[in-house]
């Protein structure tokens, strides 16, 4: 005897049998984007604005009608390690189906993602690592960077400490992350001091999970140097900028790697010396102000330079989707090697070089305004010009394609 129990049951399972195929229907058609990123270590404050900006974009392409028409399905996950991140990625690429691999900061993670993407020829958009070797002798056609590489980082903050007359017959001491990024830093550092008058007076390798720079303190103030060189990151940046307050040292700092996360937690009145970065939060221009009043909105404080990069790089893989009206990897790299001209948010519109797949962009120096002088906690950095000039070549500080070992 069928019973009303029995009726519900099976229209239930009717209801429920007729709807499944369209939702299986609806998620096949998004478009997926595996975004590693990493969330913890020394890195991890950073890898959290990447995930807000990144978030923000993705909403925005969404309602905006997505990407030929389709939303986009953007997974990101913690890439821990070097080892993770390339497994991560092959998971991704395999099991998940994305169409592309986006994200990183740590250089060494970096590394392994772009030989997972050469290996399996699918397209990954590179955008926070900053290490002159991945677009060098490791650079592959299957990988795009975003982010200003350290050749640039050092000569942006170096036109400024040559301004102010800090380098030719200094003596340097030299502090330095140890793994892949700080290395080549490092050198590329040490190249430009050296090649403009300066001498070291002693340098240090410190590995990423030192959290006591008394020991480096100690021997910078028996050397006595003219000039402190940063080459660390992450947060190891925020407990040196805070300790060497602590100290009472007072030599000038050409830092040389400073992301905006790192100077704000280090806070006002700890902060000195020359830095350079690629974006900031007070650039004038319609695209920035909109983006700033936005994550502002949603998370209560201004976006670091690692939330802007993300979100304008999951705009330009949007673009570039639309334009080819395609999701295949050889499409979108000519797509990208062609010259196409992208909005940054900021004055200029950046583009990629086809012989290294940099993307050529301005930057910027900054160092400290005097005490007193911040509106709020996120104030007190004094921004300079963008550099290259708006009369020079986006390329002007960057390698030439004779010092740089690319070969695709």
């Amino acid at each position: 005897m069928t019973t009303r129990r029995d009726v519900l049951k099976a229209s239930a399972a009717a209801a429920a049998a007729l709807s499944f195929p369209a939702i299986v229907k609806a998620q096949s058609d998004r478009i997926k984007i595996g975004h590693l990123t990493p969330l913890t270590g020394f890195l991890g404050a950073l890898g959290e604005y990447a995930v807000q900006g990144i978030k923000i974009a993705t909403d925005e392409i969404n309602k905006a009608g997505g990407v030929m028409g389709r939303q986009l399905d953007v997974m990101s996950e913690d890439s821990v390690n070097p080892a993770t991140a390339s497994t991560k990625a092959q998971r991704m690429l395999e099991r998940d189906g994305v169409a592309v691999l986006m994200g990183e900061i740590n250089s060494a993670s970096a590394l392994t993602i772009m030989q997972v993407a050469a290996r399996e020829k699918r397209l990954f958009l590179q955008i926070g690592a900053r290490s002159d070797v991945l677009r060098g002798k490791n650079c592959n056609r299957y990988t795009f960077h975003v982010d200003i590489p350290v050749t640039v980082m050092v000569n942006a903050a170096g036109q400024a400490l040559l301004r102010d007359g800090l380098v030719k017959g200094r003596r340097a001491f030299s502090l330095t992350a140890d793994y892949l990024f700080g290395h080549d830093l490092a050198k590329a550092a040490k190249n430009f001091l050296t090649a403009n008058g300066a001498s070291l007076a002693g340098e240090e390798l410190i590995a990423t999970d030192v959290t006591d720079f008394s020991p480096y303190l100690l021997k910078i103030r028996q050397a006595k140097p003219d000039l402190i060189a940063s080459n660390l990151a992450g947060n190891q940046v925020t407990n040196f900028i805070k300790q060497y307050s602590e100290f009472g040292l007072k030599y000038p700092i050409a830092g040389f790697n400073l992301n905006t996360a790192d100077a704000w937690a280090a806070g006002d009145g700890n902060l000195s010396g020359i830095w350079p970065t690629v974006w900031h939060h007070d650039l004038n221009t319609p695209g920035s102000r909109a983006f700033v009043a936005e994550f502002r909105k949603r998370y209560g404080k201004p976006p670091e330079n690692h939330a802007w990069i993300e979100y304008v790089s999951l705009k330009i893989m949007a673009e570039a989707m639309n334009a080819t009206k395609s999701t295949d990897t050889e499409k979108l790299i000519a797509y990208f090697e062609r010259g196409t001209e992208f909005d940054l948010l900021k004055a200029r519109r950046g583009y990629f070089r086809s012989w290294d797949h940099q993307l050529m962009q301005e930057a910027y120096p900054f160092t400290v305004k005097p005490k007193g002088k911040a509106k709020d906690k996120w104030d007190f950095l004094q921004f300079g010009a963008a550099v290259p000039a708006a009369n020079q070549p986006l390329d002007l500080l960057a390698p030439t394609r004779e010092q740089n070992t690319c070969s695709m």
